[in-house]
C-alpha cells in the first residue's frame, strides 16, 4: 500500500500543479504544452508572517504566483526602517529579477500574513526559455505586462506623494 500510495501521490501533485498553474491570472489562456513545462519546474511553498520570500542583493533563481496570503515589497533603509512599496496578494506574480542579469534581487519580499504560493525554479525555466525561443517570449510577454502596470501603480503612488507635499510647501508659503 505504501508504494501505491507514493506512486499516487506521485501523479496527483503534477497534475495539481498543472491545474494551479493554468488557472493563475499569468497564465491563463497559456498553450497546455508550456503549463506542462513550468509545472517541471514548480512547487508548492509557504511562508509564515514575517518571514522573508527573499532579500535585496540575494541570487535571483525563482519566482512565485501566489495563491493566498500577501507579500510587501521592501527597500530596507537603516534611517527608518524598511518602505512599503507594494504588496502582491492572491493571483499575484512575485518576482521577474530571475529574467534579467544579474539575476539578483532589488528589494526584500516579505510575508504580511500566512502566504502559500507556487515557486517555479527561474534557473531550469531559464534553460527551457533559451532551448524554445517561444516559449520564451510567451513568458517575457506575459511578465513584461504585469511590469508595466506596477511601474504605472509606482507612477501614481509617486504623483500622489509629491503631490501631497508641492501642496504642503505652498500652503507655507
Amino acid at each position: 500500500m505504501g508504494a501505491q500510495a507514493r506512486t499516487l501521490e506521485n501523479v496527483w501533485v503534477p497534475q495539481t500543479l498543472e491545474r494551479v498553474l493554468a488557472d493563475h491570472p499569468l497564465l491563463k489562456g497559456c498553450e497546455p504544452r508550456y503549463i506542462r513545462l513550468l509545472a517541471d519546474c514548480a512547487r508548492n511553498v509557504q511562508f509564515n508572517t514575517d518571514e522573508f520570500v527573499f532579500r535585496q542583493g540575494e541570487e535571483a533563481n525563482q519566482f512565485y504566483l501566489i495563491r493566498h496570503g500577501r507579500v510587501a515589497l521592501e527597500i530596507p533603509t537603516p534611517e527608518r526602517g524598511p518602505i512599503i512599496l507594494q504588496t502582491a496578494g492572491k493571483g499575484d506574480f512575485l518576482g521577474w529579477s530571475w529574467m534579467i542579469t544579474p539575476y539578483r534581487w532589488h528589494f526584500d519580499a516579505r510575508a504580511v500574513e500566512l502566504t502559500r504560493a507556487v515557486a517555479l525554479d527561474g534557473k531550469r525555466l531559464r534553460e527551457k526559455c533559451e532551448a524554445d525561443h517561444h516559449l520564451g517570449y510567451e513568458i517575457i510577454r506575459r511578465v513584461a505586462s504585469i511590469m508595466e502596470d506596477r511601474l504605472q501603480a509606482t507612477r501614481l503612488q509617486l504623483l500622489d506623494i509629491y503631490g501631497i507635499c508641492s501642496d504642503a510647501t505652498k500652503r507655507r508659503r
